[in-house]
This record gives C-alpha cells, structure tokens and sequence, in this order.
C-alpha cells in the first residue's frame, strides 16, 4: 500500500508539472533516456525522470531499473541497451549506475559509438565504469569522509557509528570512504566505530532490515552515548535510524544519498501534498521544523536539495547542453551549471577522481557534493563547500 501511495504521489506531483514542450525543444530531433531505480528504492530518482518528461515531453524516454538488481543483472543491461536500437536517442543516463551499467555501456558503445553513456553514482569498480561511460558523476566519498566526520567534531561528537553490511563494505568507494573516516577521526579526536546491519537485498527484505535497526538502534545510542553521530550506507536504514535517533538521541550529520526526503518524512511521520514534492525550499523548512519541535535542533543535517534528484536532472541536462554544443563533455564547471540549475542557491564543490594506489587522475570521472545544511532554530550551512580538504586523504585506501 505504501509503494502505491508513493507511486500515486509521483504521478500527480508529475500531472502538476507538466507543460507544453517548446518549439525549441521539439525541434532539437533527438531523445535522451534516463534510466533510474523505483520509487520503492529511491524516490527521488524516479521522481526527476518522471520530471524531466514532464519537463520535455517526448524529448525524454524512462525506463527503471529491477529492484533485486544483483540478482537480475541481464536485465538491467537489457534495459540499457534496448536504447541503442532507437536512431533519435543521442544519450543515455543512468543512475543510480547499478552493477551491469558499466557492461550494459560497452554493448552500447559497440552498437552506437555516437552515443553518450553517463553514470550518476556507481555502484562498480571507478575503473570498470569509467572505462564504460564518458561521464561519471558521483558524490565525493574522499572528501565528504573527513567532512562528515569534522562537522560531527564541530557539533561536539566524539564518536561516530558506521552502520553498513558486507555487500556494501565490497563497493570500492564505500570502502573508501570508510578509511578516509577513520583517518580523519584519528586527526580530529573523533573514535570511529563499525556496527553491521541486515542488507535489504537478503531474505529478510527491507522491511526487516528495518525493523532490525529499530531494535538496535536504541541499544547503539546506549553504549555509545548522546554525544554518538550515526552514518548508514543504505537509503532503507535511513528512516528507522533517524527515528530512534530523535527518540533516543545522538546526531545524524547527512544521509548516504543526503535529501530532506531521504528518510526524515517516515521518521517524523511528516506528509507533503503533491504540488511540493520538488519544491525542496518548502520540503527543507517542514523538514525542519518538525526536527525542532521534537527537540532535535542542531542534531541532524541533510543537503537542502536532493542529491539523488540533483543528479539525474543534472545528468540530463548536462547531456543536452553538450548535445547541443553549449558545454564539455568532461568539464566539472559545466557539470556544476548543470546541478545549479535543480538547486538553485546551494553552493557544490568537486574535484577529478583520483586512484588511491597511482596519485593519477581520471577526467571523466567526477566528484561532487553539496554544503551540510544542519537543521535547528536557525539552520545553518556548515560551509563545507567552502572547506579545502587535506591532499592526504585524496590518496587513503
């Protein structure tokens, strides 16, 4: 029931959206297809493709991805690569890029080298995707590792729990990010600890894997104190963390995947009519005032617009843009233009991926992430856009 209701959501937030596509649009000629999760994984993903056709008409083609993706690898590529077949689509956008996007891309690429592949948060090796798609856009997990862990230091934490399971401990970049934490709590005096959860992709499902946190989360609090920060991988922990957060104490700096939607509306019990499912200025502050009136203030933190949301329209726009002759395939600049135009007002940092055994840098392969926005009375930026993050960490594994 509640897939559906979110589904019906969507669909006439979208309703709401739509307009007429311009003359300009209709006469560029060409389709691009974007490639996301479902609703039931990730919202705001599915949310900015239905946008986008909203937003461009026939101009955009959507597709979403299984969600046991690891189990149904073949179809994911199948999914992907059915786009090369079709003349009038020039690019394609995925993201979530879960595993086969980096395979589902060379098969494409070997049809129809004409068209652009860009990945938005993989989920494969840097080396195998990068290798796949001209574009991969990722949120920085070098540099937000020692920043999510020097904003918990700033509001007083002094320990921080990671919560993850061993399938998401296998992703390069997860992993990585990791080790940049726990370096970056041995600089800053801040006692890095590992806690494991149930993953949502095994026989227990979502539903208990949350209900494990539920019940965890409580005893975690205990042993680690009020002065804890709390971080999960999952997007399905997410919600059921803040909410014992909020009743047991403890402090979430920002989510995995950070969006005032991601987790904070089941976990404050917080409802939106349709008309504002994107208008995340409105999203932020109802957010946040439900956090101060259940006495979090200055406890919990989120990027003010949707990461996940961001990154598809971004993506999408970016590949018209370039299509078009207006920007670089490969230039972080016109990337970032591309995410201000869904974020408008937020400040985003970035840099060029750099392998942790070798120092070198690969072009097509970005970093991005948007300032901490720390909810309470009043919010604050924490202003780690603005942050210049020790080299060191840029080469921890």
């Amino acid at each position: 029931m509640k897939k559906l209701l979110c589904a019906l959501l969507v669909a006439a937030m979208v309703l709401t959206m739509v307009v007429a596509a311009s003359a300009e649009t209709e006469s560029k000629g060409y389709k691009i297809a974007v490639v996301t999760g479902s609703m039931s994984q990730a919202i705001d993903e599915r949310a900015a493709a239905m946008m986008l056709e909203g937003k461009y008409g026939d101009m955009i083609t959507t597709d979403v991805y299984p969600d046991n993706f690891t189990e149904e690898k073949e179809t994911v590529i199948q999914k992907i690569v059915q786009y090369a077949d079709d003349p009038d689509v020039k690019a394609i956008v995925v993201a979530q890029a879960v595993p086969g996007t980096a395979e589902a891309f060379r098969q494409v690429k070997e049809r129809r080298d004409d068209i652009i592949c860009l990945a938005g948060e993989s989920q494969e090796d840097p080396s195998l995707i990068s290798e796949a798609a001209d574009v991969v856009l990722m949120n920085d997990f070098v540099a937000r590792g020692y920043l999510i862990i020097k904003t918990a230091k700033e509001l007083g934490c002094d320990t921080f729990v990671h919560i993850s399971f061993p399938r998401h401990l296998g992703i390069e970049s997860l992993a990585r990010r990791l080790a940049v934490m726990k370096e970056a709590g041995k600089e800053l005096g801040v006692t890095i600890v590992e806690e494991t959860a149930a993953d949502p992709m095994s026989d227990v499902g979502i539903p208990g894997a949350q209900q494990q946190v539920l019940e965890k989360a409580p005893e975690w609090i205990e042993k680690y104190g009020q002065n804890s920060a709390y971080f999960c991988t999952n997007d399905a922990h997410t919600a059921p963390l803040l909410k014992q957060l909020l009743e047991y104490g403890g402090y979430f700096i920002e989510a995995d995947l950070p969006s005032p939607l991601m987790g904070y509306p089941d976990a404050l019990g917080v409802e939106f009519k349709d008309e504002d499912m994107t208008n995340y200025e409105y999203l932020l502050k109802s957010v946040e005032d439900a956090i101060v009136e259940k006495g979090g203030a200055g406890r919990f933190g989120t990027w003010a617009y949707s990461y996940l949301f961001s990154l598809v329209a971004g993506l999408t726009e970016h590949a018209m843009n370039v299509i078009d002759g207006n920007s670089e395939l490969t230039e972080i600049d016109d990337i970032s233009d591309a995410l201000a135009v869904y974020s408008p007002g937020a400040e985003w940092n970035g840099s060029y991926y750099t392998d942790a055994n070798t120092g070198v840098k690969t072009e097509n392969y970005m970093l991005i992430y948007q300032d901490t926005y720390i909810m309470g009375n009043p919010g604050h930026y924490m202003g780690n856009a603005d942050v210049e993050v020790p080299e060191k960490y840029f080469t921890v594994k």
